[in-house]
């Protein structure tokens, strides 16, 4: 796959070099699992700290579907 470059807000999670959408896919994953964010009773929802918020644009939760778009919001173009 091709390398995708993500911002700097994403950076912060997932590191600021290109990478393939599908590596981003599983730092984000090993990022949201070392931290514990993913919603206890509703394993769907994803629940943001600080640095993942402002991926989110400023959501406190997002569903794992909504979460994929918001990522992509995230890459520079």
């Amino acid at each position: 796959m091709k390398p995708v470059q993500p911002n700097e807000a994403l950076a912060a999670v997932v590191g600021s070099s290109p990478l393939p959408r599908t590596e981003l896919t599983k730092k984000l994953w090993a990022y949201i699992k070392k931290n514990a964010l993913q919603d206890k009773k509703v394993k769907t929802n994803i629940n943001a700290d600080d640095k993942l918020k402002v991926v989110f644009g400023g959501k406190k939760t997002v569903t794992m579907f909504e979460m994929t778009k918001l990522v992509s919001n995230n890459l520079v173009k």
